[in-house]
């Protein structure tokens, strides 16, 4: 995949003449910049929300960040992150011209990219309302990509593409540890992302928290992106049961067996009730997004079964929930 947008020298001159480009507009954010040296004489205004987009190269950031410019948010591509603390102050002086921006940051800066966290210190420091979105994939998927363009990762140097991967995996590690979502893209197409950015941002009131709740298969490996993981393995596999082997979870009958085995009924009361505790932790330290992968030998039936009681109890608190079922109907 490829990087795209207008160079960040060219958005800034535009919000300097008060340029509002495709940028969306939304009068009242909440936060305010307070008026002094701190922010360099800037009248007091709402401070744009802020998106930061990062990730592995060929893992789709430009396709993430069209999305966010397709809803009306401000984007700058490859800006130095030594230079985000200003694109937010231009923002400001916008008079709500320009409420939301999104910036893609990423090893392209090289040299630069060591400055991002001083930026969001004072991000931090100014009140930001700020969110890391980072775009992850498996090896094997972005050197497929990077091959199929035929052109090197920008770190691979005179090495191979996997050399480039590496290390920019290890570059990347503090900001993927630190981000607020976490998208895998090695089985998912252009439109399919587009989508899930899109399920993300699209609202026109931000939530609390959203939740995805995924069933997958032990078998095809854990979901990369999970931020919690359940087994479900400790119940009785519907497969053995000839009369519902065919079905999935989804299926009522499935469903019944799988929440009439000792424990079924337990694990969900007291599992639904640690999340519910941890959604308010999550809450109060700004996490807004969590994915919760509920696994099982194959992803057919316990875990399809379970994904759907679980995120029904999350929505019953408030918490908005999508389920994705990644491994049903892979066998």
């Amino acid at each position: 995949m490829t990087e795209h947008g207008t160079g960040p020298r060219d958005r800034a001159a535009q919000q300097a003449d008060g340029a509002t480009g495709r940028a969306g507009v939304r009068q009242d954010n909440g936060a305010q910049v307070k008026t002094g040296k701190d922010n360099g004489g800037v009248p007091e205004a709402g401070i744009p929300e802020l998106v930061i987009i990062s990730g592995m190269s060929g893992a789709g950031r430009s396709t993430a960040a069209k999305c966010l410019e397709d809803l009306g948010w401000f984007v700058v591509d490859n800006l130095p992150p030594a230079l985000i603390p200003t694109m937010v102050e231009l923002g400001a002086r916008s008079q709500g011209n320009v409420a939301r921006i999104a910036v893609v940051v990423d090893v392209r800066g090289r040299r630069f990219f060591d400055n991002l966290r001083e930026s969001l210190a004072d991000l931090d420091a100014r009140g930001v309302t700020r969110r890391t979105v980072f775009l992850e994939s498996s090896d094997d998927a972005l050197v497929r990509r990077f091959e199929s363009v035929r052109r090197p990762h920008p770190l691979q140097g005179d090495g191979r593409i996997v050399d480039g991967i590496a290390a920019e995996r290890e570059l990347l590690r503090e900001l993927r540890g630190d981000a607020d979502l976490v998208i895998d893209t090695s089985g998912l197409n252009v439109h399919e992302l587009r989508a899930k950015m899109h399920a993300q941002f699209a609202g026109e009131e931000e939530p609390e928290l959203r939740a995805t709740v995924m069933s997958f298969g032990f078998k095809y490996g854990l979901p990369v992106d999970a931020d919690l993981v359940v087994d479900m393995r400790f119940l009785p596999n519907p497969h053995w049961i000839p009369e519902l082997r065919p079905y999935t979870g989804l299926n009522e009958e499935v469903a019944s067996y799988v929440f009439n085995q000792p424990g079924a009924k337990e694990f969900l009361d007291r599992y639904a009730e640690l999340l519910r505790m941890v959604a308010t932790g999550y809450r109060r330290e700004g996490k807004r997004y969590v994915t919760i992968a509920v696994g099982c030998t194959g992803g057919k039936h316990r875990s399809v079964a379970m994904s759907e009681k679980l995120a029904a109890r999350l929505a019953a608190e408030g918490v908005e929930t999508v389920v994705v079922h990644r491994d049903m109907g892979r066998e």
